[in-house]
């Protein structure tokens, strides 16, 4: 089993930035993609990056140039650095982390508003 905790949300201005964290316990070794998604009020949860051993890093298209996902492998620990952030990034957001075998783990989400 591995275990997920997220931190980093919280209310921003418009062009502000924050920084989301996620950090894995647990079972780790054979994780082999992390990822950050959001559901927005009335919406799917939709990608938003995602970073893979095998696939490299992708980005939905809304965030692309605005948004970075990084990861430190020995805190097994993944960010997204969220700059240049729009009212239309609010939403709960949710990290993934996803092994060899293809078992998928969530966060627990956390709110991030960016006001207009």
């Amino acid at each position: 089993q591995v275990q997920l905790v997220e931190s980093g949300g919280g209310l921003v201005q418009a062009g502000g930035s924050l920084r989301l964290s996620c950090a894995a316990s647990g079972s780790t070794s054979m994780i082999n993609t992390m990822g950050w998604y959001r559901q927005a009020p009335g919406k799917q949860r939709e990608l938003v990056a995602t970073h893979s051993n095998v696939g490299g890093t992708k980005y939905a298209d809304s965030v692309k140039g605005r948004f970075t996902i990084s990861r430190d492998t020995g805190k097994n620990t993944v960010y997204l650095q969220m700059n240049d952030l729009k009212a239309e990034d609010t939403a709960v957001y949710y990290c993934k982390f996803s092994d060899c075998r293809r078992d998928e783990y969530w966060g627990q989400g956390t709110q991030v508003t960016v006001s207009s």
